[in-house]
């Protein structure tokens, strides 16, 4: 099964850093594995895309943290991180690891969250 395990999370002061990672495992019989992205759910707001990756490199940033936050991606570990600089209480949410692949059927699995705090 399909699975991701996230890391990385915890609590920084404004203007700290954080590196979230995650992995993911169960792929050995997937046709195709697609975006992995990572998303954000802040206080009394929805789930947002913070960043996405394609299996090629491209990568798409949310407006509110270009310049800030960078993500990569190792195909061979099937791992996602996000370098989180400039962090801001604005950041503060729970976030969350996201897989789209192709196992006959268009598939997304969703990491079960790391609590990130940024305050003073």
């Amino acid at each position: 099964q399909v699975q991701l395990v996230e890391s990385g999370g915890g609590w920084v002061q404004p203007g700290g850093s954080l590196r979230l990672s995650c992995a993911a495992s169960g792929l050995e019989n997937v046709r195709a594995i697609g975006i992995m992205a990572w998303f954000r759910r802040r206080p009394g707001k929805q789930r947002e895309l913070v960043a996405s990756i394609t299996r090629d490199g491209g990568t798409n940033y949310a407006d509110s943290i270009k310049g800030r936050f960078t993500i990569s991606r190792d195909n061979i570990k099937n791992t996602i991180n996000l370098q989180m600089n400039s962090l801001n209480p604005e950041d503060t949410g729970v976030y969350y690891c996201h897989l789209q692949y192709d196992n006959g059927n268009f598939e997304i699995r969703w990491g079960q969250g790391t609590q990130v705090t940024v305050s003073g």
